[in-house]
């Protein structure tokens, strides 16, 4: 689940929120998958990955990894992300586009405390997506330090919460006569929402 507190009342959220209680009530497995797109200027690459979105606090969309990762790295490149979630039990799809930035060090440091010991062990003892020998040395070092006498509640300074407010909000909604709806929102220089209906 996402956990939603302190959301505006403008269209795209509460667009946003109507989908997600329905998705919820629908059943929906892994509510919280969103595919984060990030570019990194040095390789010229574009790279996607799906990570859990675990809050949206005042319009601030936060998730949490290693910021010593792949995206990481992209997103001190080029700050700028798009993002998609698809819920298949309403056929719904919502693309994203932010810049997005590191958290401060408060929501971090909460959000590890309140993980279990087995996800932070994993966090601290993972160097994510360097190179390693096998699976089983990635088992090896998570059991070390799950073994240990460490502290599993304190947060690495290597990990930690990215956050994003998006400026762009398009919601497609999938009809099986293929005529499928989708409607755009673009945040404007005045601070308000520009709405549109774009074709299938």
């Amino acid at each position: 689940m996402i956990d939603i507190t302190n959301i505006d009342n403008s269209e795209p959220y509460n667009i946003f929120k109507n989908y997600y209680d329905l998705a919820l009530k629908k059943g929906q497995k892994v509510i919280e998958a969103i595919s984060i797109s990030s570019y990194n200027k040095t390789l010229k690459e574009v790279r996607s990955r799906n990570v859990n979105l675990k809050y949206i606090r005042n319009n601030e969309w936060i998730f949490f990894s290693n910021y010593n990762s792949n995206k990481a790295k992209d997103f001190e490149s080029h700050d700028q992300i798009s993002a998609l979630i698809y819920w298949s039990e309403i056929n719904v799809q919502i693309s994203l586009r932010a810049i997005t930035h590191k958290t401060n060090y408060e929501v971090s440091d909460d959000h590890f405390a309140q993980r279990s010991n087995k996800k932070n062990a994993l966090a601290i003892s993972s160097f994510q997506s360097k190179k390693i020998g096998s699976y089983e040395d990635v088992v090896s070092n998570y059991e070390k330090i799950y073994r240990s006498n460490e502290d599993l509640s304190k947060r690495p300074n290597y990990w930690g919460g990215f956050s994003f407010v998006p400026y762009y909000i398009e919601f497609w909604e999938g009809h099986a006569s293929r005529i499928n709806k989708r409607i755009a929102f673009e945040f404007n220089h005045n601070n308000e929402w520009t709405k549109y209906f774009l074709q299938p």
